[in-house]
């Protein structure tokens, strides 16, 4: 089975997604990027549809992977939904500190919708940039714009 890669725009950003059928490998964000093939689903979801990349299956929720119960946990936040760190924590029956780190080091975002997983008392983190988790979460909620200046 081949490795398909590829990239879309969001924004100022590009997402590049590494990919097979319908199991993704990574997805990273960057500042610079060329036009390719992604997921049809990845596409979707960036342009703005209400469709889940979630429904994708990624390689760091697979049984042996580290992490791999709070990515589960983290996939069962539906679209337009956010979870607490300490909520995965409980149902992944592990400390808030830990989730910090496994959505930190989480290789397929929008798959793992990590930007849905906020702190108890504000957005918490994102990488590269907590802009594209504020964008994220406004595309979700159905803002129209979802960069601000």
């Amino acid at each position: 089975m081949a490795l398909n890669e590829g990239a879309c725009r969001f924004g100022l950003w590009w997402v590049h997604v590494a990919w097979a059928d319908d199991v993704v490998h990574r997805v990273r964000f960057a500042k610079t990027g060329e036009e390719g093939a992604v997921p049809p689903v990845v596409r979707r979801y960036i342009a703005g549809q209400r469709v889940d990349p979630a429904s994708l299956q990624s390689t760091a929720a697979a049984d042996h992977a580290p992490f791999a119960a709070i990515y589960r946990a983290v996939r069962e936040v539906g679209y337009g939904s956010t979870a607490t760190y300490g909520a995965i924590a409980a149902q992944a029956g592990t400390s808030p500190r830990v989730v910090g780190t496994a959505m930190k080091r989480n290789p397929t975002p929008l798959v793992i919708p990590c930007h849905r997983i906020v702190a108890r008392d504000g957005i918490g983190g994102f990488t590269p940039d907590i802009g594209i988790k504020r964008a994220l979460l406004r595309m979700e909620a159905g803002e129209r714009r979802i960069f601000s200046r």
